[in-house]
Order: C-alpha cells, then sequence, then structure tokens
C-alpha cells in the first residue's frame, strides 16, 4: 500500500529541511541577540485551555480529541495560551519583565491554502510584566530583526501598526454602542481584503449600525494620526491614544525603524484577547497574506491563571515568510554539503581514513566517504554529488610519504598535504 502525507502537512526532505532550518537559525539567533530566553511546552493541551481564551467556536478549528484518559485535549493551535499557563503557574517566582521565545510547530484544522497549512512553525517572541510602550517597542523590533537578519529590508516588508484603545475611542466617539464594537471590529478587521459596498454591509448587518453611523466609521479611516488629531483631538480619550501611538512612533524611529514602519487604522488583529498596539507585517507588494502579527494583550494571564500581568508579543509563521523568501531567491535551495569528502585508492587506507574522518569532525569540520570500498570513479562521482567542497586522496604511495592529495572540486586545482596538518 502506498501512503501520502495528510492534506496541509509537509515532508522536509534535506533541501526543504535546510530552508526552514535557515529560518529558525535566523529566529533563534535574533531573539537571544536580544536577551531573550527559549522557552516550549507540551503540542497537547486541555482543550478548555483554548475554548477559554477564544470561545467554543474554535473547537471546529482544532484538531480536538478524547484521549484515553476521558480528557478533552487539543494539538496547540498557537502559543499564547500555553505561555500564558506556563507563566500563571510559575509567574511570582520568575525576575520581570520576562523575556521569552519559542518556535513550536501549531496545528489548526482549516481549508488549506496558498499561505496557510494545517501545520506550521511559529516563531513566538513575548515581553511579560511590562507595562509601558517600550517592552511594545521591544518586541516589534525583534520582529523587524529577525526579518532583517534573513535578507528582507524596508523595499520588501512593512509593518502596519494600530492600536485597539485608539481605534475604540473612535468608534465610541463615532456613535458605535459598546455592545457593538466586536461587530464593528470585525468588519474592520477585513477592510483591506474587501470593497468598500462590503464593508458597509458588514457595519450595517453584522455590527447593527445606522446609516450615518456607518458612514462616521468610514470616515474615520481616511485620516492619518495628525489628521485624527486634528479632527477627533477634542475627545480626551482619542488624543491620549494618539500621543500614546506617536511616542511609539518616535521610539521605533530612534531604533532605526521608521521605514519599516506604518499607521493603519484599519489593522484590528482577529482575536478578541488584544488590548493595546496591535500590527502585522506584510510583503511590501501585498501579495500575501501577513507574515507576522502581534500586540499587547494584558488581560489574558487572568483568564487562564489567578496571575495578572500587562504582556506584549508576536507570532511569525514560516508559511508565508517561506515563500517570500523563495520569491526573492534568499533561501537555500540544497542540502548542507561536506567540506571534505576522502577518497581512498585500495582498501588498505580505510583505517586512515576512518581516523582522519574523526580528527576532522572533531575540528567541527563535515566529512563523508564511501561505506565500503567501491571504485574510484565512483566515490568521485558520490563526492561530486553530494557537493563536498574538497576531496581528499589517500593512495598507497601517497600516504607511505606521509601525505595526502587535497583536490578543490570548485576549480579541479590539487595540493599536496602532510597528514599530520590534516590531524591524521
Amino acid at each position: 500500500m502506498a501512503f501520502q502525507s495528510l492534506p496541509g502537512f509537509r515532508d522536509f526532505f534535506p533541501a526543504e529541511h535546510a530552508a526552514r532550518r535557515h529560518i529558525q537559525s535566523a529566529w533563534r539567533g535574533t531573539a537571544e541577540r536580544y536577551a531573550f530566553e527559549e522557552y516550549d511546552g507540551p503540542p497537547l493541551e486541555p482543550l478548555e485551555l483554548y475554548i477559554e481564551k477564544s470561545g467554543q467556536e474554535i473547537v471546529d478549528q482544532l484538531y480536538a480529541f478524547e484521549d484515553k484518559g476521558g480528557r478533552q485535549v487539543a494539538l496547540r493551535p498557537e502559543m499564547t495560551p500555553t505561555l500564558a499557563r506556563m507563566v500563571g503557574e510559575h509567574g511570582r517566582a520568575l525576575p520581570k519583565p520576562i523575556r521569552w521565545f519559542s518556535m513550536p510547530q501549531l496545528f489548526r484544522y482549516e481549508r488549506a491554502q496558498r499561505g496557510r497549512l494545517r501545520e506550521h512553525f511559529q516563531w513566538n517572541v513575548d515581553v511579560i510584566g511590562e507595562p509601558d510602550i517600550t517592552a511594545d517597542v521591544e518586541v516589534l523590533s525583534v520582529a523587524l530583526d529577525g526579518l532583517t537578519a534573513l535578507g528582507l529590508g524596508p523595499a520588501d516588508v512593512v509593518a502596519r501598526v494600530n492600536d485597539r484603545r485608539l481605534l475604540e475611542s473612535l468608534l465610541l466617539g463615532a456613535g458605535v454602542p459598546r455592545d457593538r464594537l466586536g461587530g464593528a471590529y470585525a468588519a474592520i478587521d477585513k477592510m483591506s481584503r474587501e470593497d468598500a459596498e462590503r464593508t458597509k454591509q458588514r457595519l450595517r448587518e453584522d455590527a447593527g449600525l445606522g446609516p450615518d453611523v456607518v458612514d462616521a466609521v468610514l470616515a474615520l479611516f481616511a485620516e492619518d494620526l495628525a489628521g485624527l488629531r486634528s479632527i477627533h483631538g477634542g475627545d480626551a480619550a482619542v488624543a491620549a491614544e494618539v500621543d500614546r501611538l506617536e511616542s511609539y512612533f518616535t521610539l521605533l524611529d530612534e531604533m532605526g525603524w521608521s521605514r519599516h514602519v506604518e499607521f493603519d487604522p484599519r489593522i484590528v488583529r482577529g482575536l478578541a484577547y488584544y488590548t493595546g498596539t496591535v500590527f502585522e507585517i506584510f510583503d511590501r507588494k501585498g501579495e500575501l497574506r501577513a507574515i507576522c502579527g502581534g500586540g499587547r494583550y494584558d488581560d489574558l494571564l487572568s483568564a487562564v491563571s489567578d496571575l495578572q500581568l500587562p504582556a506584549v508579543g508576536f507570532g511569525m509563521g514560516d508559511v508565508v515568510l517561506g515563500e517570500l523568501l523563495r520569491e526573492r531567491g534568499l533561501l537555500p535551495t540544497s542540502a548542507p554539503s561536506p567540506d571534505y569528502y576522502v577518497v581512498t585508492i585500495t582498501e588498505g587506507e580505510r583505517p586512515l581514513l576512518r581516523r582522519l574522518a574523526r580528527a576532522l569532525r572533531g575540528e567541527g569540520r563535515s566529512v563523508s566517504y564511501t561505506l565500503r570500498q567501491v571504485g574510484v570513479g565512483k566515490q568521485f562521482k558520490d563526492a561530486n554529488a553530494r557537493g563536498a567542497s574538497e576531496v581528499i586522496v589517500l593512495g598507497p604511495d601517497e600516504v607511505t610519504a606521509g601525505v595526502a592529495v587535497v583536490r578543490t572540486m570548485k576549480d579541479g586545482t590539487e595540493r599536496r598535504v602532510e597528514l599530520t596538518e590534516l590531524g591524521a
């Protein structure tokens, strides 16, 4: 019987795994440069953890089932609830602010399409225990630096930023009843992907807003921060939130990110637990889904534990990011090649081959060779197929003289090297 992988799941052959490792190495290296500590949690969690955060409707999107102990469990669809649970259990003993990152594999049962699969790896970076806007800036800086490490600059990506507190103040000022903010948020979240008429329809039918209120809401999105201050600055709540966002952009400018970020009042983030700044990072051409999304979620820890701590963070998936990097020619296209390939002319050089390979590997070099003696031509063919940088040839005469012939595969040049220099 022939088997295939499940829809929406990936096989990582060596070349694909090399691309994944390239992305994850940039993620990990960037987080560590910012002094974030790596953590992980179980891939299986109580289903109630996700229902508590997102509501019963999320169940249809999860790989959820009853385990052999009769527990309702789910494969993790995101990492933030696990983080909140872990910090809730031990947060009082941890130094604040907590600066953690992880790179989990996540699972969600949804229709597989471009940029969205049923599994993906995600870079999560969070600061917990710091309410100041400087934490929000730090988190976005990490995300942008991680993309820079992968070769993506301001011509390739843009972070679009908003603040849920500002949007709430503006919507209330436009006449949206507080109990209808959720419906308005949902319509606004889809604005960039739908035409104006469809947005109006959503605001009328889904949010239950009257025509005058709908027009007032839509007028908000024609203004930048300065325009919002000019028009709505008389509202103290709006003025305070504009001040906060302007400070946020000033700090980002001081860190060198002004060309990477812009204000966009349409950014809402679909998850209900966001309470402050929110952002999404897109490719500049607007051809792909969001590469990254995050923001402030000050109330989530108290929802899943008895601990109340402010928090801000983001998640960046590898699927959309991988597509963009591939389009830009910024991903490795093959598995790593060995530094050395050792060729033996006869069986008699095999003991020396093994000693030499051990010595070179002990120095951190990668070494390959045929596991049994075959013809020299086949050995060279194998070395070429594996992309070896150099071939070390061990022959009876050379070994007697205490040397090896080293061939550089790129240009075919050869040199004689003392075996002692190679560590044998």
